[in-house]
């Protein structure tokens, strides 16, 4: 399968739909007092780099977010659509959203994700992040797995 990843706005209705996928699939393994997701309009931000994973149809099948920060960039919003995993795309995502993050002065890279999805848990750990304790405003929660990386 071809796929083409680029930045562009979330506010468009496939990628809307994409993101309304990767709620429903959260939800169903998180309550949501756990769930800490960034909505549309925060998406949309100046400080948000968000990217979009296309396959050869030009359809949407992946998404993936940084929110920059003072400190440090914080990862959100990756998801790919089943139809498309097991192709790298998730990994080439992330080497897209770090290249920027890196070009705009970030150095360090952290993440919130879930015990209940070993397999992104372990794309982390294979690209280079290293578990941590909560930062920014989290708290600990036992459904909360926390992840950094220096760039």
């Amino acid at each position: 399968m071809t796929l083409h990843i680029a930045f562009e706005s979330p506010d468009q209705a496939e990628v809307i739909a994409l993101i309304a996928e990767l709620d429903a699939y959260q939800d169903a393994l998180y309550p949501p007092e756990s769930r800490h997701a960034l909505d549309l309009t925060a998406l949309m931000q100046p400080e948000v780099l968000f990217a979009v994973a296309r396959d050869a149809a030009g359809q949407a099948v992946g998404c993936g977010a940084v929110v920059l920060g003072a400190e440090f960039g914080e990862l959100k919003r990756m998801f790919v659509s089943p139809t498309a995993r097991g192709q790298g795309l998730a990994q080439r995502m992330l080497v897209l959203l770090e290249a920027e993050a890196i070009a705009r002065g970030c150095r360090l890279l952290t993440l919130e994700s879930g015990p209940f999805q070993p397999e992104a848990l372990g794309l982390y750990a294979r690209v280079g992040f290293e578990r941590c304790g909560p930062f920014g405003s989290y708290a600990d929660d036992p459904l909360s797995v926390f992840m950094q990386k220096r760039l």
